[in-house]
């Protein structure tokens, strides 16, 4: 947890000392009272000393501002370098000192991901906020994918995703009644129709499989086999047949345009965001395991010295937080929780614009290398990260260099 490590205690008749001794940049603040009763007032600023002058200065009477000069007693905060520090620092405090009003205090929702309930016997695909988990704390029930910017985005990409799949979409109990009208999808052609035994279990159990398949794959394995099919289809002179599948391949690929590159399987969603710290020459990494935030990592530039030195530390601290288990509470509703709001905090980070920091994904292994040159560009003066930004991401040559 990102305590809060500093402290004031806040003497009225010397507030000007008080206010001097505050740093101004950006934190998350603890205002306490001498009351044991009175709840405590949790702030964050992106200029503590002006924002603290604002709450503890002497009150204009003609002003309906609030104002905790006769309330405050002792002023605890801690400092942030970033926005995305700054939303978690304040979030934990938050879940700490009110866990009965945090959510609305952040103003958090979990966040929308879609949902492949395999625990139903003919599966569906949909949007829903609600994760249950097992006691290990990994998802349970089903495959769920993202998270998404908004539940309206999540839709639309479900449901251009599932026009290339025939499993069902309504959300009937299937009774498989060969009397059954079924609906416009079966009609159409687009659905199986087990309601009304158009197909047998094995069969849809087949089309749910390659469903969570192009999901797992980000929809890799439906475009390799899309384009062999053209292939073959080209080799055996069956252009028409050809172009009918291409022009499937240009829908896919439309499709696959809206999926943002953070929409994962929630329990492979390894990730790492760097940050620039309050401190000199400093990095702090976020690492997120299975969709839960990890307890940050703040790497020292000036203490790790050669540049072999500072992988060696980013190695350490992500091959430990690969080969641990997230960390998750007992109380399987509090970690359901934990870990929705953990995703839409990291969501709420990631479509934001402008976006400061960077993040990396762990595929089958850590991109070491470029998360060190994102250190370096962190670091550097504003004016190089601007001209780094405007020259754009780095080229295709120089990631295939991380590889070899």
């Amino acid at each position: 947890m990102l305590e809060l490590n500093a402290g004031l205690e806040f003497p009225p008749d010397r507030d000007e000392e008080f206010f001097s001794l505050l740093p101004g940049r950006a934190a998350v603040c603890l205002i306490t009272s001498d009351d044991s009763k009175a709840e405590p007032y949790l702030i964050r600023s992106a200029d503590l000393r002006r924002r603290l002058r604002r709450l503890l200065g002497t009150p204009d009477p003609a002003s309906k501002r609030l104002n905790l000069r006769e309330f405050a007693r002792l002023v605890r905060y801690r400092e942030t370098g970033s926005a995305f520090e700054q939303a978690l620092t304040y979030y934990q405090n938050a879940r700490h000192f009110f866990p009965k009003r945090y959510a609305r205090l952040v103003r958090i929702r979990p966040a929308p991901v879609l949902k492949i309930n395999l625990r139903n016997t003919y599966p569906r695909c949909f949007v829903t906020r609600r994760i249950v988990v097992n006691e290990d704390g990994t998802p349970a029930s089903g495959a769920y994918y993202g998270p998404f910017r908004s539940r309206r985005a999540a839709e639309a990409f479900a449901e251009s995703a599932l026009n290339f799949f025939k499993v069902r979409r309504c959300q009937i109990k299937i009774r498989r009644d060969p009397d059954y009208p079924g609906c416009m999808y079966s009609e159409m052609k687009m659905c199986l129709a087990p309601c009304f035994a158009g197909c047998s279990k094995e069969e849809y159990d087949v089309e749910a499989g390659r469903l969570v398949q192009f999901m797992d794959t980000g929809g890799s394995s439906l475009h390799d086999a899309l384009e062999k099919e053209r292939e073959g289809a080209s080799e055996q002179l069956d252009f028409e047949k050809a172009a009918a599948v291409h022009k499937k391949i240009e829908k896919l690929d439309d499709a696959l345009r809206g999926q943002p590159d953070l929409v994962r399987r929630i329990e492979r969603l390894d990730a790492v965001v760097l940050q620039r710290a309050t401190e000199d020459h400093t990095v702090v990494l976020f690492a997120m395991r299975g969709g839960r935030l990890q307890e940050p990592f703040w790497l020292h530039f000036a203490e790790t010295g050669k540049p072999a030195s500072a992988e060696e530390t980013v190695r350490d601290y992500l091959d430990g937080i690969s080969s641990s288990p997230p960390n998750t509470t007992s109380n399987l509703r509090q970690s359901a929780t934990e870990l929705s709001e953990h995703l839409a905090l990291l969501a709420r980070w990631f479509f934001s614009n402008p976006r400061e920091g960077e993040i990396f994904f762990r595929e089958k292994d850590w991109p070491y290398r470029r998360i060190l040159r994102a250190c370096s560009r962190l670091l550097a003066p504003k004016e190089a990260q601007t001209e780094t930004k405007q020259a754009g991401p780095e080229s295709n040559a120089t990631r295939s260099e991380d590889t070899k």
